[in-house]
């Protein structure tokens, strides 16, 4: 068993609108972040993940995720799964808790313009 309280997260801000508390449980197989969305993200293009399977859990707010070009909206208790290879962005005012398995890295994962 694991317990990550709040205080233990680390914060990774990802331009001006997308701030992420990763919850560090040091497992290779699933990890998990809540995201603060505040407009766009990524701010222009598209991300995609390689390798990991992304769920984004809608806590409060809404907006809109566009995965390969399909637009659709979403707003507090809906739920997304974006496969590995999947271009997507997200728009919108809310929280979202995001796992992701394998476990999400940096070097997996890629802007396109």
């Amino acid at each position: 068993m694991k317990i990550v309280k709040k205080g233990e997260t680390v914060r990774y801000e990802h331009g001006k609108t997308c701030v992420a508390l990763e919850y560090p449980i040091n497992d290779k197989d699933i990890n998990v972040a809540v995201i603060e969305l505040d407009g766009r993200y990524p701010e222009k293009g598209q991300a995609c993940n390689a390798v990991s399977k992304e769920l984004a859990f809608v806590v409060k707010g809404s907006g809109k995720v566009v995965i390969n070009g399909r637009e659709i909206a979403v707003t507090e208790g809906d739920l997304t799964f974006i496969d590995p290879g999947e271009k997507f962005y997200w728009e919108g005012k809310m929280t979202l808790v995001m796992p992701c398995t394998p476990a999400w890295t940096s070097e997996q994962y890629k802007i396109a313009e």
